[in-house]
């Protein structure tokens, strides 16, 4: 469970995220939208102890996530392009990744070929570094070194802009199949409600910092959101 208490984030005097409480569940699916400075990466970065709150906590299995490193292997995450290693290939870059959580080469090598359908035959055996990919191929590098660790959570924040049409439907696809193989809990944010009500369980509504929605994903869900954000 990822359990967020009285959390706040004041930047020069102005409240920019305000969470009394929100807790997601494991093996939920978890959406988080808002227009442009609602808070959304803000509250990733916090759950992910990257940014210091100004007060509250977020617990991830009940354990503390500020300046703890003890959670941290039971999570994946990939914000922006700040996470990778861009002076290196894909294939150096998983080899790093997988030597972080103690993965042997034969190991890396057997991620890699699962990622095959993902990847499309656009990211290994290039001979490129990640710098020279596309925004999107380095998108799809970083969830992909996401899941090396096998985590148990996974927060992603803005997965599909960069991404053409055809992987984006390959990545809802596979993050439905990890769901279910894995149950893996999912935290998402996105501006793209088809994708986020396609994919997500629950969603969330992030609207000058404060949750302003949260609703189970139904039929009308797609609906009710484009009436909110059309106000």
């Amino acid at each position: 469970m990822i359990e967020v208490i009285d959390l706040k984030k004041v930047y020069g005097g102005i409240t920019v995220l305000d969470v009394p409480h929100l807790s997601i569940l494991p093996g939920e699916s978890f959406g988080l939208v808002g227009n442009n400075g609602a808070g959304k990466t803000t509250l990733f970065r916090l759950i992910l102890d990257l940014t210091e709150p100004t007060t509250g906590e977020v617990k991830i299995y009940e354990l503390r996530v500020k300046r703890n490193d003890a959670w941290k292997a039971t999570t994946g995450s990939f914000l922006d392009e700040s996470f990778l290693i861009d002076f290196l290939t894909p294939e150096e870059y998983f080899y790093f990744i997988g030597k972080l959580h103690n993965k042997n080469t034969s190991e890396v090598d057997e991620f890699m070929v699962s990622m095959t359908e993902f990847f499309n035959q656009e990211i290994m055996d290039k001979k490129k570094l990640i710098r020279d990919f596309s925004k999107g191929n380095q998108k799809k590098i970083g969830i992909a070194a996401a899941l090396l660790g096998d985590p148990q959570i996974l927060i992603l924040d803005e997965p599909f802009t960069a991404l053409d049409p055809s992987s984006q439907i390959r990545l809802k696809r596979f993050l439905a199949e990890l769901q279910e193989k894995l149950n893996l809990t999912l935290l998402i944010s996105s501006h793209d409600l088809n994708h986020i009500t396609d994919v997500c369980q629950r969603i969330v509504v992030l609207e000058k910092g404060q949750i302003v929605k949260d609703i189970q994903t139904n039929e009308g869900t797609q609906s009710e959101l484009e009436a909110y954000f059309a106000v």
